[in-house]
C-alpha cells in the first residue's frame, strides 16, 4: 500500500492551489494523510479526488476545521498503527510534543508537521516521520512531501522538489 502524506499547505495564505508536483506523485496512491494547517477544507477536497484522506487540524486552522476533523487520530493500516497530529504546543520542541501525545497509544509510526521540517527517524521502535511542507519550506531548500510504503514493513520516503 502507497500513503501520500502531507502537512502544512497553508493555502490560501501561502499559495492559491496545491502544487501540481504533489498531485501528480499522487496519482495512483492508495490513500493521503493530511498532518494540519490545511486552513480551507478544499484542499481535503481535492485531495479527496485522488485517493480518500484522513487529516487532523492544525494550529492555523479554524474551530471549524478542528470541530470536523479533531487534533489527533490512530490509523489502520495493515499490520501498523499509525498516530497523527499537527505538533503544536505550548512548550518544548515539536518531536517532543509528538511523542508524548502518543505515550499512552500503542502506534509504529507517528505522522506530524507544524515545524515545516522533514523528518524521517525512528524513536525507540517508532518511526517519526514529518513531511516538511509542499508550500512553505521555510529555512529548508525545498519543498516537500512525504510517501509511505506499507508491507510487511513501513518504508518512508521524503519527497523534495
Amino acid at each position: 500500500m502507497k500513503v501520500g502524506v502531507i502537512s502544512d499547505t497553508h493555502i490560501p495564505k501561502k499559495t492559491k492551489e496545491l502544487p501540481k508536483f504533489v498531485l501528480d506523485t499522487f496519482q495512483g496512491i492508495d490513500s493521503i494523510i493530511h498532518a494540519g494547517d490545511i486552513m480551507t477544507i478544499d484542499v481535503i477536497y481535492q485531495l479527496n479526488e485522488i485517493a480518500p484522506v484522513t487529516a487532523v487540524a492544525g494550529n492555523n486552522d479554524s474551530v471549524h476545521l478542528h470541530e470536523i476533523l479533531g487534533s489527533k487520530k490512530i490509523l489502520d493500516i495493515g499490520n501498523f498503527r499509525i498516530g497523527i497530529t499537527h505538533g503544536h504546543g505550548q512548550s518544548g520542541k515539536t518531536i517532543d510534543r509528538v511523542i508524548k501525545c502518543f505515550q499512552e497509544d500503542e502506534v509504529n509510526c507517528i505522522i506530524f508537521g507544524h515545524s515545516h521540517m522533514p523528518l524521517s527517524q525512528l524513536y525507540k521502535d517508532i518511526l517519526l516521520f514529518n513531511p516538511g511542507s509542499p508550500t512553505d519550506k521555510r529555512r529548508n531548500k525545498n519543498y516537500s512531501f512525504g510517501i509511505l510504503e506499507i508491507h510487511e514493513s513501513i518504508h518512508p520516503h521524503i519527497v523534495y522538489f
